[in-house]
């Protein structure tokens, strides 16, 4: 290899490495609360420190187990026909979401100054 391509193997990797910083490192705060929303609307809050079970149960017949264990927040059993919500990866930090589009459930981490905004654009 020349010298030119060790430059820009190195420039690929900085980037890389610049991006994941400013992915994970600014924006990787662990949250405080999991956001529980069905149809746009929000049904409970609970707390990511304390390990609990939580069914959520929808109006259409929706029924999604959420896990709340060490700090992370995992659906495990939906009755949902697709399943997404139950392979995604557990989450923790502000900002993420698992999603169930068949029974309109989001839930979503915040930290504890979010818990109680509005909104105002919507």
């Amino acid at each position: 290899m020349k010298k030119a391509d060790f430059i820009l193997i190195a420039v690929v990797i900085a980037v890389a490495g610049l991006m994941l910083f400013f992915l994970y490192g600014l924006n990787g705060n662990a949250g405080s609360y999991v956001q529980i929303e069905i149809d746009g609307k929000t049904a409970e809050t609970l707390p990511l420190d304390i390990d609990t079970t939580h069914e959520i149960i929808t109006d259409n017949g929706g029924k999604n187990t959420l896990v709340i264990k060490d700090g992370y927040a995992k659906i495990i059993s939906a009755n949902c026909p697709d399943g997404i919500c139950k392979n995604h990866m557990k989450i923790n930090r502000n900002g993420e979401s698992i999603i169930c589009l068949p029974h309109k459930v989001v839930v979503t981490v915040v930290s504890e100054n979010e818990q109680d905004e509005v909104d105002a654009v919507a």
